[in-house]
């Protein structure tokens, strides 16, 4: 505990580090799987060689990938940039697959309406589609944010200063309050970037809430009925 204490500035400046190094690859990885789980769920020829790629990718293991992508890319292998391309490739792994099936829960029938009522493809993708299946992308999101969080920790490996530094300099030291301290941060970074993602869900999504409080009372009558039998 008396570790902890004396270097809480070490521990506070590398976890700012980390949640910065987490966030681009989130944005990165949701921007670019938006398209990929669109063609994905559209077009029903390519969803299955789509899906089975990225799942792959997610597959790869991290200092392999970071060995591959400086050839790749041409980024240095002790970089930022490589981490960050690591981390976007996760990321994509994970979303893709949720915004082809967030897609795919959309009803026909509105759908159809939309159509009825005169709006175009990209009217139609962006006002009826992409915000009905917001609910079962924001849950894929929380769990590729998870995932980036606690990946990040490998960037140590290549040289990026993050929360990983804790546990490879504790290790080696032989500090277990250092090594606990970079678990309980990561942790920590982790459930406070998923808080977040739920209240900007219930910011952007108001009619999520609506829907739930509206079905609330049909599920009380249901369990008063089941107990009454």
């Amino acid at each position: 505990m008396s570790w902890v204490l004396d270097n809480l500035d070490l521990i506070g400046s590398l976890a700012l580090e980390h949640l910065r190094q987490c966030l681009l690859p989130l944005v990165l990885g949701f921007v670019i799987s938006i398209p990929l789980g669109w063609v994905a769920y559209r077009f029903r020829l390519t969803r299955g060689v789509i899906l089975t790629i990225v799942g792959l990718l997610y597959t790869i293991p991290s200092l392999a990938l970071f060995a591959i992508l400086p050839t790749v890319f041409g980024v240095g292998f002790l970089s930022e940039t490589n981490l960050v391309i690591a981390l976007t490739v996760y990321a994509v792994a994970i979303l893709a697959r949720s915004v082809a099936d967030a897609l795919g829960s959309v009803d026909p029938e509105v759908r159809q309406a939309a159509v009825a009522i005169g709006y175009g493809p990209w009217r139609r993708f962006w006002g009826v589609e992409f915000p009905l299946a917001g609910p079962v992308v924001l849950a894929g999101l929380r769990v590729a944010a998870v995932s980036t969080v606690a990946l990040a920790t490998v960037g140590i490996l290549i040289g990026v200063d993050n929360l990983g530094y804790l546990f490879t300099n504790g290790l080696q030291r032989r500090i277990v309050p250092e090594v606990l301290a970079g678990t309980l941060a990561v942790m920590l970074i982790a459930l406070l970037v998923d808080v977040l993602l739920v209240l900007a869900g219930r910011a952007l999504m108001p009619w999520t809430r609506r829907r739930r409080a509206a079905r609330a009372p049909l599920e009380r009558m249901a369990l008063r009925a089941g107990g009454a039998v």
